[in-house]
């Protein structure tokens, strides 16, 4: 299967008077043409900055190492005029705070027009509208939503607005960030089923959907990875990670989710001793050690980073009871 992103070594940070906090700190990882790819975590973990740094590396976060390649170009390191060229329409995203993304002062059409014509100066103003309106009533939105200001539509419509607008040039890559987190759960269904409708159209190719709700990845990714304070610590298949979790954080994170058909009597969920590590001063070891119920080897996963390992086809594991002469958890 062919990639249509592999990300190698990626290192992203946030430069603060206190020092640097290393948000993501060398992650690896690849998205196939075609699939959703799902990448989950805590609060805090580095998934957002992740993801939004591939669009639009924003001060204080700043690039700090790695490489980014995007449908066979190097990204990581383009001048902002070079890059400002490919979103929307080679990669594009959906923010995290969608319902503020767009200009109270400005009209929907405005905007649309606008985002379009610094792409295609030769599409009309008609033509840009009509295929505008077309997309909106896939989204179930009438096509006057164009005459109107962001502030006049309500929060669902202002996803399906912006959900529109980022995928209105059919980017090869969409980042979907946390969409569904501040939608009440109609709301949630309707945006993850139009962006499973999108991709069979052929809207955009791969998605990266973030989010720290686990269940809903079940029911849209193809693969998912998990991260921990900056770091990846495990990559598979969705049934894999979701049925057969490895890492000890990744087992965790799946027991503290409630199950359908279980009471509370029969089955308490167990949440996640302790907290994740401070990132200005990270651990010079596993960043899970303090959290921890593992600990093999103590020494060494105090002091040595575990490398992220393919420990079976398309399973990939940072852990070290998962390297060679340890795999005694599989």
């Amino acid at each position: 299967m062919a990639r249509l992103l592999d990300v190698k070594e990626y290192k992203v940070y946030y430069q603060t008077l206190k020092g640097q906090i290393r948000a993501v700190d060398g992650v690896n990882f690849f998205v196939n043409a075609d699939e959703v790819f799902g990448v989950a975590g805590e609060s805090g973990c580095g998934k957002s900055t992740l993801g939004n740094s591939l669009i639009y590396l924003k001060a204080p976060m700043r690039y700090a190492g790695g490489n980014v390649i995007l449908d066979g170009m190097e990204i990581s390191r383009l001048p902002d005029e070079i890059m400002k060229k490919m979103r929307f329409e080679k990669i594009s995203i959906i923010p995290q705070f969608a319902m503020d993304a767009m200009s109270p002062t400005k009209k929907i059409k405005n905007i649309v027009v606008d985002l379009v014509r610094e792409h295609d100066k030769k599409m009309s103003e008609k033509d840009i509208i009509d295929l505008a309106i077309k997309r909106f009533k896939m989204v179930g939105l009438s096509e006057n939503v164009m005459n109107m200001y962001s502030i006049e539509l309500s929060g669902g419509m202002k996803q399906r607005v912006v959900m529109v607008i980022s995928t209105l040039l059919n980017p090869r890559l969409l980042i979907a960030d946390e969409i569904t987190s501040a939608l009440d759960v109609s709301s949630q269904k309707f945006s993850v089923e139009m962006l499973d409708e999108f991709k069979e159209k052929k809207f955009v190719s791969s998605v990266i959907f973030i989010t720290h709700d686990i269940s809903v990845l079940y029911q849209i990714a193809d693969r998912i990875m998990i991260m921990y304070a900056g770091h990846v610590v495990e990559i598979g298949n969705t049934e894999d990670i979701v049925s057969k979790p490895l890492h000890p954080y990744t087992k965790l994170l799946i027991s503290s989710l409630p199950k359908m058909g279980v009471q509370f009597s029969q089955n308490r969920l167990t949440g996640i001793p302790g907290y994740p590590p401070n990132l200005l001063n990270p651990p010079t070891g596993c960043r899970f050690y303090d959290r921890c119920p593992l600990r093999i080897d103590p020494q060494k996963c105090k002091n040595e980073i575990p490398p992220l390992v393919e420990y079976m086809p398309g399973r990939y594991i940072a852990c070290w009871a998962y390297t060679k002469g340890n795999d005694k958890n599989g």
